[in-house]
């Protein structure tokens, strides 16, 4: 306990337990702010209640609750819990080898919740995820939206309130050369792989005409659960996430989203670089990924750190991605760090592992900046987000801390240790 309470002290913060945490507010007070949607705040103030956000602002600004427990964060920096659009941590698992397409295979059955994988994605900073299928299949089925708060079940864990879990995701799609089998149920080409996704769509267009004009549900067609899940997709319901490399695949992304007029979001675009005007015309927006060693199958040939920028600049809406374990979470600040280097503003770098992932999972009102009235979603570091130096000391879902460096079983998440991560998920980025 002592020593505990030793390393509280010098890490300057006060972490009190998640019943003290959700009973009263919180006030953090002299941080380096960074709201993201606006300016940083330099000796700023964060108060958080009843899991949402209060009050920001610089200090003398902020009315504060008297009853509020106070956290003295000098030297600090504060900002949102980070977004992943696409990970695959918890032993997420989709559809097979039985078909190319399985828009009816649901990733809330094949999640591991206590997974110590889930806690290594706290100790990166990540609150918020997109637990997404593998890219061996043309469609590998719905995603699921997760806010990483503690918790036994994948509901427990779900980040829509409004709709039941099975609900709160989209849908992954992949082209190029992921998908292509020699078996007669895969596509060989590119060509045929587009084929084979157009007839589903249009399949499922025709279900869906035939439950609307059936006056007598006897008439109607017998429930077809993966032509509900397409509907979900031509209805909004679902946003296509859609696995793609080489800048002819891209193009080919887009061009299924306007025939059909599903939401699309392009995920990797390793070749992005060199359509970003395409992309940006057809208002599509881009989660991507940076690779810090070399080495992956030849549609990542051309991954260039630039594409981040090059993206920005053309107008993009730009988001990075872990694809963990191909990214470790625990590094996931270092994706934005990259973008920099390669010329990428700051303010679209820390944007991009916040708030434009929030809007990729259509989750920009509940997370990705320090608003007032927002979840209280963030994390506190030792420093400047983007250095290499800086460490994750705190993470907060709601107004509750799921992750303290200062404690040395959270600590072994964030530094690794002995069978830490035993059975910890594994994929293959073919």
């Amino acid at each position: 306990m002592r020593t505990v309470l030793l390393l509280l002290s010098l890490a300057g913060l006060c972490l009190c337990a998640p019943a003290q945490a959700q009973d009263r507010p919180h006030v953090f007070r002299n941080a380096t702010l960074y709201p993201i949607h606006d300016e940083p705040i330099e000796q700023g103030v964060l108060v958080v209640e009843d899991g949402t956000i209060q009050a920001v602002g610089p200090v003398g600004s902020v009315d504060v609750p008297a009853n509020a427990v106070e956290h003295d964060a000098a030297g600090k920096e504060i900002m949102p819990g980070l977004v992943d659009t696409h990970s695959h941590i918890g032993e997420v698992g989709g559809g097979d080898g039985s078909a190319a397409m399985h828009p009816d295979a649901r990733t809330i059955d094949a999640i591991n919740v206590r997974h110590p994988s889930l806690h290594r994605a706290r100790a990166g900073g990540i609150t918020t995820v997109q637990l997404i299928s593998g890219s061996g299949l043309l469609m590998s089925g719905q995603t699921t939206y997760l806010k990483l708060r503690e918790g036994g079940t994948v509901s427990e864990l779900s980040a829509c309130e409004e709709k039941p879990v099975g609900d709160c995701g989209g849908m992954k799609m992949a082209n190029g050369t992921n998908p292509q089998r020699a078996s007669g149920a895969f596509p060989g080409t590119r060509a045929r792989a587009a084929a084979m996704a157009r007839e589903q769509f249009v399949a499922a267009q025709e279900y869906r005409r035939k439950k609307k004009q059936a006056d007598d549900p006897s008439e109607a067609p017998d429930r077809n659960l993966r032509m509900e899940g397409l509907i979900d997709v031509l209805e909004g319901r679902r946003t296509v996430h859609f696995h793609t490399h080489r800048h002819d695949d891209i193009l080919t992304a887009i061009r299924l989203s306007e025939e059909f007029g599903f939401d699309l979001v392009l995920h990797h675009v390793s070749e992005g670089w060199k359509v970003a005007d395409e992309i940006a015309e057809a208002d599509v927006p881009a989660s991507i990924i940076v690779l810090d060693s070399p080495g992956g199958k030849h549609e990542a040939d051309e991954l260039v750190y630039r594409t981040g920028r090059v993206l920005e600049e053309a107008g993009v809406d730009v988001a990075y991605h872990t694809d963990d374990p191909i990214t470790d979470s625990r590094l996931f600040l270092r994706s934005p760090a990259i973008g920099v280097r390669a010329g990428m503003p700051r303010d679209a770098a820390l944007e991009s592992v916040t708030l434009a992932g929030a809007r990729m999972l259509g989750m920009e009102d509940e997370v990705g900046s320090l608003e007032e009235g927002k979840d209280a979603d963030f994390i506190v570091l030792s420093g400047d987000p983007l250095s290499v130096y800086t460490k994750i000391e705190q993470t907060w879902v709601e107004g509750t801390p799921v992750f303290d460096r200062s404690d040395p079983e959270d600590r072994e998440f964030a530094t690794g240790g002995y069978r830490v991560y035993d059975g910890a998920a594994q994929h293959v980025h073919e």
